[in-house]
């Protein structure tokens, strides 16, 4: 009967995990920081990859390749490292 229980039990939290991760808000604009720090966010790999590209750039060198940080982090965002 108590592996019934634990089966019960593990599914009960297995099954709550993604409802608690949807339900985290992204921030509707990328975090302040300073000059120097970096956003990393995910870009366009091409044609045919599969594989997620991540880049870390500064606020200035993303405005430099045309991405508005705050409209595309809620999005595109990552992390900030800095």
């Amino acid at each position: 009967m108590a592996p019934a229980k634990l089966i019960l039990a593990l599914s009960l939290i297995a099954a709550a995990a993604p409802l608690r991760a949807a339900s985290e808000e992204r921030p509707l604009t990328a975090p302040p920081g300073t000059p120097d720090t970096r956003y990393c966010m995910r870009i366009y790999a091409g044609t045919g990859s599969l594989i997620e590209q991540v880049r870390c750039w500064t606020r200035d060198q993303w405005a430099q390749r045309g991405v508005d940080v705050d409209k595309d982090w809620p999005k595109e965002g990552v992390r900030v490292k800095g």
